[in-house]
């Protein structure tokens, strides 16, 4: 059975459970693997040592706006800065 997610990679997400995220593509639900496997043996009552095997094939990659990589790498008072000087070039 192959099933289709959307992996989301962002090392510099506020919380560590954002910098990893497996979404399915249409609903938005990560996906839960325990309920797969039962349904693959049938959701038999017992205890199972099951072998699972991942393949993993990319299918489309959307790289990180410019953009965002640079004002992540920006020391937070220099993006402060940077706001009170956007400001200053606006009012005058």
């Amino acid at each position: 059975m192959t099933k289709h997610y959307v992996l989301s990679i962002n090392p510099h997400a506020q919380y560590d459970w954002d910098q990893c995220i497996l979404r399915n593509p249409i609903t938005g639900e990560r996906p839960d693997f325990t309920a797969m496997i039962a349904q693959a043996v049938g959701n038999e009552p017992g205890s199972y040592l099951v072998a699972v095997n991942v393949e993993v094939k990319v299918l489309e990659k959307e790289p990180v706006p410019q953009s965002d990589q640079v004002d992540r790498d920006l020391p937070k008072a220099t993006k402060v800065i940077a706001a009170a000087q956007i400001k200053q070039l606006a009012a005058s």
